[in-house]
């Protein structure tokens, strides 16, 4: 039986809905009885894909860095080609199987329409959902930052499992039932209902420990969660505490890696002057224009807030 392995960015709701939309149209229009691996993959500094040799019989990365060793590729970071020189390789990839469009909101709706138009893939209704809602959130398309705190759609219930749940197994059960059962059928499921009964009392936490911890300077949101034991939190809580600020800084931390997460709010009355990407590079990070990470290993924590305070006075000056 010929396996397929895709990589998609880990931990992340527009990862795991690109990993499924590319496991359906693969089994749909290429191979009925491929065996589909998932290998879930985080941006750190260097190249993320040394050391992995078992590329399959067919191989794709989806939602993450560009690596000249798959055969297909979908994208929409403009931090997607490091180091720089990567770009020439896709720009001379003749395979007709590498797409990139740094304009793209989502890498799921990206991904679909190419593989819809070009490929002949014919996506179920309940996968429209999951582009929808991949694109609303990997864009940050909500109507007010209330939404995406208050979690009250079944698609942000996902969201924060997604972004907290370690178990490997879970998230590639999850991957493989996207797209065939509606996210609010999904949130029943027991594996994934219970798991967030403490997450969702955690991100309560999160949000009075950011009143707490965080300052404002110049229209930027600043805080430090490292010592607080929390390792990954709801991105948009500070746009909900601080509706004026333009931008956040926040630094976590845990056992296996220390972040400095940086955005732009949706919803800032202030014109963007700083793209975010080009920031955090120069640190070894990445992401978009909006929003971008610099990870570090866990005992460069003393680093990252060092990073932070950086990031936080080039953003915070006239």
């Amino acid at each position: 039986m010929p396996t397929l392995r895709i990589f998609f960015h880990d931990n992340c709701f527009d990862g795991a809905s690109s990993a499924a939309i590319f496991s359906d149209f693969y089994r749909q229009v290429r191979d009925p009885d491929a065996d589909i691996a998932l290998t879930g993959m985080h941006h750190t500094s260097g190249d993320p894909f040394a050391g992995i040799d078992d590329l399959g019989d067919d191989s794709a990365c989806v939602d993450f860095r560009f690596t000249p060793r798959v055969t297909w590729w979908f994208d929409h970071h403009v931090s997607a080609f490091q180091p720089p020189s990567l770009e020439a390789e896709f720009l001379a990839d003749q395979s007709g199987k590498k797409f990139f469009d740094p304009t793209s909101k989502s890498c799921a709706k990206l991904e679909a329409g190419i593989l819809r138009e070009t490929f002949s893939w014919q996506p179920s209704p309940v996968f429209e959902e999951l582009i929808h809602w991949a694109d609303i959130i990997d864009g940050a398309q909500f109507a007010t930052a209330a939404i995406p705190v208050e979690l009250s759609e079944p698609a942000l219930k996902i969201m924060t499992w997604l972004e907290n749940n370690h178990d490997r197994e879970l998230s590639h059960r999850l991957i493989f039932l996207l797209g065939h059962r509606p996210l609010a059928e999904l949130c029943t499921e027991p594996w994934i209902a219970e798991p967030l009964v403490p997450l969702l009392e955690a991100h309560r936490r999160h949000i009075d420990l950011i009143a707490e911890r965080a300052s404002v300077t110049g229209g930027v949101v600043t805080f430090d969660l490292a010592d607080d034991g929390v390792a990954a939190h709801n991105k948009f809580i500070a746009y909900y505490l601080f509706p004026d600020a333009s931008y956040t800084v926040g630094v976590t931390a845990s056992t296996d890696r220390a972040k400095v997460s940086v955005g732009f709010s949706p919803w800032s009355k202030t014109p963007r002057r700083h793209n975010i990407a080009a920031i955090c590079e120069r640190y070894g990070g990445g992401g978009h224009p909006v929003v971008g990470a610099v990870t570090l290993p866990p005992g460069q924590l003393a680093r990252a807030r060092d990073i932070a305070r950086d990031i936080a006075r080039e953003l915070a000056a006239p």
